[in-house]
């Protein structure tokens, strides 16, 4: 399979692990960091579907 075809999230991986290998950070620090960075992004993602679920869900007030 090319890259090209590749679903969204593996160019994004691959265009990560270019990136922090260019940039020779051990091994340690990136997965410090990544464990941030999907911490940061669960976060985001929840308040995303509770936005959404009260946008699908308005609530009863003012009936």
């Amino acid at each position: 399979m090319s890259l090209e075809n590749a679903p969204d999230e593996v160019k994004l991986a691959v265009d990560l692990i270019m990136l922090l290998e260019q940039h020779a950070i051990p091994p340690q620090t990136v997965l410090r960091a990544l464990d941030i960075v999907k911490r940061d992004y669960e976060s985001k993602q929840k308040m995303a579907e509770a936005a959404s679920q009260e946008t699908n869900h308005p609530s009863d007030a003012g009936r």
